[in-house]
């Protein structure tokens, strides 16, 4: 699914050497990755979960716009899981695997 979006994260390498940073792929569907996007903005606000992992990630030094694209990238997972549980969204939810 993030892979059909296009925020799936690529490095671009040829052989040994290694050629510039990684960045999204951008081979997806560009109006639901700008959709995610805008979305990843209020969830920094407003998502528990998206404001922490926004907070660790600028921390660490990262950009704010890397951050973001993460928070989108973790908004994306959060659906599908919703979708394919078939349960509502419980903001204190830990998963019984880890």
């Amino acid at each position: 699914l993030c892979s059909y979006v296009g925020i799936t994260p690529t490095i671009r390498e040829s052989g040994s050497s290694v050629r510039g940073r990684s960045r999204i792929s951008k081979v997806g569907n560009k109006k639901l990755r700008n959709l995610l996007f805008l979305a990843a903005f209020s969830a920094c606000k407003y998502n528990k979960a998206c404001k922490a992992l926004f907070d660790r990630i600028v921390a660490k030094g990262k950009s704010k716009k890397l951050a973001l694209i993460a928070v989108a990238n973790k908004l994306l997972k959060q659906a599908f899981a919703i979708a394919k549980s078939g349960l509502s969204y419980d903001e204190n939810f830990v998963s019984k695997l880890a």
